[in-house]
């Protein structure tokens, strides 16, 4: 599957901009729209971005919350997420249990999801004051996430910062050998090439954000189309019956 993050920032762009993101997405192929980053500050901004989002496209929309002020209503899920390798309790528990009351009176589909922050980090990591997994050491990856799916996490999301280097092809691959959960990875898919990698590794979904912010306005996402191609055809070949949404 293929996901897209758009980053609800009033910096980057509108809701009314957002929504037409979302919609060359979806006619591009994408599996869900992702809602969220590192710096959400306005929730009344972030209503304003799903709602338009919801108003353009008939996928999924998810919150993938950067803090509590990063949850919304009108979302379809959010994904209830725990930076397992955070050095502060508050980003493994504590932000958890603050929004915890506001997820339940919204009545808002909640997924639960293991979040494991790899070397170099970027923003994400830096915020979520991350004991960052070495590139080199794919088996730490793994025994994280081995522990986050015995502890009961429906899925698990490897990510090595906004905008900054690939996951490293070893750790999706440890990961994929000991799993019997979805792995999700965002970061790094620049082409085809790295789709197809990362769908061969192991990986079920698959999230961008940074190249569809700079590309799909451009070319009205056909060099998104393409790559989505490569990760739906790669994927045929591995499916699994995995359900998250």
């Amino acid at each position: 599957m293929h996901f897209s993050l758009i980053d609800p920032d009033p910096l980057r762009q509108g809701p009314n901009k957002a929504a037409k993101i979302a919609k060359y997405a979806e006619d591009a192929g994408t599996d869900g729209i992702l809602i969220g980053g590192s710096t959400v500050f306005d929730q009344n901004f972030v209503d304003k971005t799903i709602q338009a989002i919801k108003s353009k496209v008939e996928v999924p929309v998810i919150i993938f919350p950067g803090g509590i002020s990063n949850i919304s209503q009108y979302a379809d899920a959010i994904f209830f997420m725990s930076l397992l390798n955070s050095c502060d309790p508050y980003f493994i528990i504590g932000q958890q249990a603050l929004a915890s009351y506001t997820i339940k009176s919204y009545n808002l589909e909640y997924i639960s999801m293991a979040y494991l922050i790899i070397e170099p980090g970027a923003t994400a990591g830096w915020i979520g004051n991350a004991n960052l997994l070495p590139r080199n050491k794919p088996k730490l990856t793994a025994a994280y996430a081995l522990a986050a799916e015995m502890l009961g996490f429906k899925i698990v999301y490897l990510e090595a910062g906004s905008g900054s280097e690939k996951i490293p092809i070893d750790h999706i691959k440890t990961c994929s050998s000991i799993l019997n959960i979805p792995k999700i990875t965002g970061g790094g898919v620049e082409n085809k090439d790295d789709a197809r990698d990362f769908v061969d590794a192991g990986a079920d979904i698959i999230v961008m954000g940074t190249f569809i912010e700079n590309n799909v306005l451009k070319d009205n996402g056909n060099s998104l189309k393409v790559i989505i191609d490569e990760i739906k055809n790669t994927g045929n070949n591995n499916k699994k019956n995995y359900s998250i949404i």
